[in-house]
């Protein structure tokens, strides 16, 4: 690890650490850490104060929830977020966005967050990962492959499964893998058809100014990044263990995201919740499934009221550990 803390695009009370990762296909990789510490009097007296939190964002996206980095921080815990390699902060000039070759690839981001986190925590800490989308996915596998680590699992619409089912998985798993192995950066039709960012702008939540960040559909997808997510919906389908409790939040209902609805304002319009829901319980032993009516693929995105109670249920939740 190399680099000075420096300020962050997000304004005061947010720095940002540049990690950097080596060398892979002959592009310099580095991940980034965003950080938002709690006050003086909130770290000595806080419910959680000797809890840090570790976010990862989902796909096509990076951190930019201030509210949701409040939450933890008016708490007394330490907040994290990674923008993995070639998202976001870390996307440099000239490489393939979100580009990765298996989801495991991401323990190297992780474990250099991990490391920066912990220069200056003083004193035992507790560890809380909170993962959006495919970071929800991201950061069960490696909970799972690293149990004992983490005190605790929050998903918030994690892509635990393929929109298509289990049974459209399975039977397009080979088709996926077979085109990944022949074609790996080939070109794959439009995931993205824009109506999620077209929810967002609709209910005011959407950032501004990241550019080429967070594009309107999403970045190109090719075979052997499809083939990686896939794998990881199979590693769940099959049953793994975080070793922790985890919390999944999800919408009450989903709107099929083929033609513009105004459903998709008060729904997820990127997942079949249902279906995360189910795959949801082949993640540990203590799990708890919370849905939120009116919440958007983003529950802490949506718009107030289901805000509020994705932030109350939470809340509620997290209690066992103050």
């Amino acid at each position: 690890m190399s680099g000075q803390w420096r300020a962050d695009i997000l304004g005061p009370g947010f720095e940002q650490l540049t990690l950097p990762l080596g060398d892979e296909d002959g592009e310099e990789i580095v991940a980034t850490l965003v950080r938002s510490i709690p006050s003086v009097l909130l770290r000595t007296v806080g419910p959680l104060r000797d809890v840090d939190v570790l976010y990862v964002h989902g796909w096509s996206d990076y951190f930019f929830q201030t509210e949701v980095a409040e939450f933890w921080t008016e708490r007394g815990a330490r907040f994290f977020a990674l923008d993995l390699r070639r998202y976001g902060r870390s996307l440099r000039p000239g490489q393939r966005p979100g580009d990765v070759r298996s989801l495991e690839d991401y323990d190297l981001d992780i474990a250099a967050a991990l490391a920066a986190m912990e220069v200056d925590a003083r004193g035992p800490r507790r560890l809380v990962l909170l993962g959006h989308s495919t970071g929800g996915l991201t950061l069960t596998l490696w909970a799972a492959r690293h149990r004992g680590r983490a005190a605790a699992l929050v998903l918030n619409s994690p892509w635990l499964e393929l929109q298509l089912g289990p049974i459209g998985r399975q039977a397009l798993t080979p088709l996926i893998n077979a085109r990944a192995r022949i074609d790996p950066l080939g070109a794959q039709p439009v995931l993205d058809l824009g109506f999620y960012t077209r929810a967002q702008r609709e209910i005011g939540v959407l950032p501004a100014g990241v550019g080429p960040w967070r594009p309107e559909q999403g970045f190109p997808t090719h075979p052997r990044w499809l083939a990686a997510v896939v794998a990881g919906h199979g590693r769940i389908a099959d049953g793994v263990d975080v070793g922790c409790p985890a919390l999944v939040l999800l919408s009450a209902r989903s709107t099929p995201p083929i033609r513009w609805s105004d459903d998709m304002t008060s729904t997820d319009s990127v997942l079949f919740v249902d279906d995360i829901a189910r795959a949801a319980t082949r993640i540990g032993e203590l799990v708890t499934i919370a849905r939120i009516e009116g919440a958007i693929h983003d529950v802490f995105r949506s718009r107030p009221e289901p805000r509020a109670a994705a932030f109350a249920t939470l809340d509620r939740w997290m209690r066992w550990l103050r």
